[in-house]
């Protein structure tokens, strides 16, 4: 249905770069492999389920692969909180993943939202 790259396409997609970025720190410095792991696999499943949803079928399928974006991106929010309170992450470190997290939960629930009010999807 996306024609051609968009802001949540850059958004979700350079957030899984940041992601792949997190996962290497987290192993290489901290030593963490299970969470670590965990946000590597909702992290960049945000991203490659925002750029699946180019090809979609139809809307009903482009819808449902940006559900499912938007309920990786809540999981990754919930192992950032994880890392955070396992000192594994500093605050700031935290704060930055965090704000862009919610930044493509925000568009994502718009664009869902607005599938379902204009096409009933």
């Amino acid at each position: 249905m996306l024609a051609r790259k968009n802001i949540l396409e850059e958004k979700a997609v350079g957030y899984s770069s940041r992601i792949v970025k997190l996962h290497k720190y987290l192993m290489t410095t901290k030593h963490e492999s299970v969470l670590s792991k965990q946000i590597l696999r909702s992290g960049t499943s945000i991203g490659s389920n925002v750029s699946e949803s180019k090809f979609a079928q139809s809307k009903a399928d482009f819808k449902s692969k940006l559900m499912i974006a938007l309920k990786e991106a809540n999981e990754t929010k919930f192992w950032l909180e994880q890392l955070l309170a396992g000192s594994y992450i500093t605050e700031k470190q935290y704060n930055s993943m965090f704000e862009d997290n919610v930044e493509i939960i925000k568009l994502l629930t718009s664009i869902t939202r607005t599938l379902k009010d204009k096409y009933g999807v």
